[in-house]
């Protein structure tokens, strides 16, 4: 069970770009690696393509999960993450602050 998932609210704790905070747009599993919306954006340079002008354009790169924690949306302080049994048997997150359950994140 991931305890980082996409739509979650997160604060980067280390890094350039400590204390920054925003919703997980992408979660890359197999390397490891979330995208935050509007946290360590970088410029990437374009090549002219047929529709698209060449330049440069600032996108958001992707960051170790390690990086990250989570914000819990009951106490809204930074938190570790637990995973245990929930109500319907199924694996549920926790917040080791404040010991709620952590509701699965709405995706737009």
């Amino acid at each position: 069970m991931r305890k980082i998932r996409r739509g979650d609210e997160v604060e980067v704790i280390s890094g350039r770009n400590k204390g920054q905070r925003g919703k997980v747009r992408i979660n890359l599993i197999d390397e490891d690696k979330v995208v935050v919306e509007g946290v360590n954006i970088v410029v990437k340079h374009i090549k002219r393509g047929r529709a698209r002008q060449a330049g440069r354009v600032e996108v958001e790169a992707p960051m170790p999960v390690s990086k990250v924690m989570l914000i819990c949306p009951s106490c809204g302080a930074k938190t570790r993450v637990g995973v245990r049994a929930g109500d319907d048997g199924k694996n549920a997150r926790f917040c080791k602050s404040c010991d709620k359950t952590i509701a699965r994140p709405t995706v737009d």
